[in-house]
């Protein structure tokens, strides 16, 4: 079994990890959990860059034979993140990914031959962990307690295209599309019970770049075994 530590940004995306993605993947060989980046008390929100990369490379030392990945969101992601103005220039479905290359690469560097470079798995998610919920539009309508709006939510899909499609900008982000139309909307509750309803499997087809990170966590399980 492979031992991973995911590094996420707030509590909405440790308990997705912790319960969600966690026992899925523990079938799968991989032991997954997640902590929160920063001291403790730290409400949450992508830090800087040389914060998380020295957490990451206390993460990748302390355990030799652990693995480390990573969930944060493209949304407000700091500039001095690793690929992050590259990113900019290009489509949703390749944003995410530069990103990951270039964090992958900034992490290796620093570990030169003491670490396995297949040990460490970055993940941004695209564009935010809401995206995840628009799979779904009549779960997560139901879940915050509008299933009149089921339309609404619908409609922000199609003309995005994709629920990984919809954007970053401060007003129209997935959490910030959710709270307008349910001004109830409790990010850590709502989030985690939709995701359950939700289920894995759907997420994971309708939203490309997801599906290739569990994909990769899963492969983990491969490794340890080779």
């Amino acid at each position: 079994m492979s031992r991973v530590l995911a590094l996420v940004e707030g509590r909405t995306e440790q308990t997705f990890v912790s319960e969600v993605l966690a026992p899925a993947l523990g079938i799968k060989g991989v032991f997954l959990s997640a902590t929160l980046t920063g001291k403790p008390g730290h409400k949450g929100g992508v830090r800087r860059w040389a914060s998380v990369r020295k957490e990451i490379l206390t993460v990748l030392k302390r355990d030799p034979l652990g693995c480390c990945t990573t969930m944060f969101d493209y949304y407000a992601l700091p500039a001095d993140w690793p690929g992050r103005q590259q990113a900019t220039t290009k489509p949703y479905a390749e944003a995410a990914g530069v990103i990951e290359d270039a964090v992958h690469a900034a992490i290796s560097e620093k570990l030169g031959d003491a670490c396995d470079p297949r040990r460490f798995v970055p993940y941004i998610q695209m564009h935010e962990f809401e995206a995840l919920l628009f799979t779904e539009p009549s779960i997560l309508a139901d879940v915050v307690q509008c299933p009149a709006r089921r339309s609404r939510f619908e409609q922000i899909v199609t003309e995005c295209g994709a629920p990984e499609a919809i954007d970053d900008n401060p007003l129209t982000a997935p959490s910030k599309r959710i709270a307008a139309v349910a001004a109830n909307y409790q990010k850590v509750l709502h989030g985690a019970i939709a995701a359950k309803r939700i289920g894995l499997a759907r997420m994971r087809e309708a939203c490309p770049h997801f599906d290739d990170w569990v994909g990769r966590l899963e492969a983990l399980a491969q490794r340890e075994a080779a």
